[in-house]
């Protein structure tokens, strides 16, 4: 898969590696803003009491 996406990736290197970190910075933000908070309420372990 990563394979295939670095050589779908336009430009010369230095361009490259610059987008794949866009990419893997968009999907983290995308984790931490969308996926996490949607999934949150849902998970098991944080239905303590104290």
């Amino acid at each position: 898969m990563y394979g295939w996406i670095w050589r779908h990736i336009p430009g010369p290197l230095a361009v490259r590696i610059v987008i794949a970190v866009v990419l893997v910075l968009g999907i983290v933000a995308l984790l931490l803003f969308v996926v996490f908070p949607w999934l949150e309420p849902m998970l098991w372990f944080n239905n303590d009491t104290v």
